[in-house]
């Protein structure tokens, strides 16, 4: 016989949670950079596809649980050890669902060592209606090594006639060059998200955003090449800190497929730039 549960029953079952935590360490080896550290545990995996040239690792990072919700916890860690060069991806795009309950938390960690180069280039968060996020980034950089990083979010798929009208978003980086602050970013939107991406310093309608930042000595020479690159809605900056020199970009679309068509130009000359000639954006990243 079947039997059924009253809702005092139901609340005090406790939720199957996703968790897990992703270590990548890299460096050279005989002039190339090599595996160092792999760690993988609960929902986190990495892989490693075939390099698209000698002059870097090619890491992709994978959630296994297939999206987040509140009480989620995943946690990465990356170091790229001196010299090393690696371009790190995800699997796919991130998805945030509907919380019933909790915060999912995303934490990440990364260490750039002397000479070193790391291009932080996952695919995009895709927030569901009353989806709950918390997430932090920390970088640590030498004052000789070089970060790219993206960070592109979308608030409902269009295509698929989705609309975000409540949700819990706190995105939080720190990125420091030798020890200094040289960028620091506190997002946060809580409530009616659907009437704030309306306003016109916010999103100005749109639902798709990224942001695009660059630290390395010569950055500033990427400037023009970026520019020329940008579409209406996008905009970039060479920022000059105590800490060193940086290049941040931001745009806004109305559409994941429109922010991508605009972000795939930019970074794949600024994956190539840092990298090297005939390193590009990852594959995974193709429409």
């Amino acid at each position: 016989m079947l039997q059924t549960l009253d809702k005092t029953a139901v609340d005090t079952i406790r939720m199957q949670r996703t968790g897990g935590t992703g270590r990548l360490g890299v460096r050279v080896v005989d002039r190339a950079t090599r595996l160092a550290t792999l760690y993988q545990e609960g929902a986190c995996k990495i892989r490693m596809p075939s390099p698209q040239s000698n002059r870097a690792l090619d890491a992709v990072l994978i959630n296994t649980a297939g999206g987040l919700t509140g009480g989620d916890c995943l946690n990465w860690d990356i170091h790229v050890a001196e010299n090393a060069s690696a371009v790190v991806t995800t699997q796919a795009c991130e998805r945030y669902y509907r919380s019933i309950g909790g915060v999912a938390s995303v934490n990440a960690s990364i260490r750039v060592g002397p000479g070193a180069t790391l291009c932080w280039l996952p695919q995009e968060t895709i927030i569901f209606d009353r989806a709950s996020l918390s997430r932090t980034i920390d970088v640590e950089l030498d004052s000789s090594s070089s970060y790219l990083m993206v960070e592109p979010m979308i608030f409902g798929r269009k295509a698929m006639g989705e609309t975000v009208r409540q949700a819990y978003i706190a995105d939080r980086w720190r990125i420091r060059r030798n020890g200094g602050l040289i960028h620091a970013e506190d997002l946060r939107l809580s409530g009616d998200v659907a009437e704030l991406l309306r306003k016109a310093n916010v999103a100005d309608g749109a639902i798709a955003l990224a942001t695009i930042v660059l630290v390395s000595a010569d950055c500033g020479d990427s400037l023009e090449k970026l520019l020329r690159l940008a579409g209406p809605r996008a905009g970039a900056s060479h920022v000059r800190a105590a800490a060193g020199d940086k290049i941040v970009v931001r745009m806004v679309a109305d559409s994941g497929l429109e922010l991508r068509k605009q972000l795939a130009p930019m970074l794949e000359m600024l994956t190539a730039t840092v990298i090297g000639p005939g390193h590009g954006l990852p594959k995974l990243w193709n429409l």
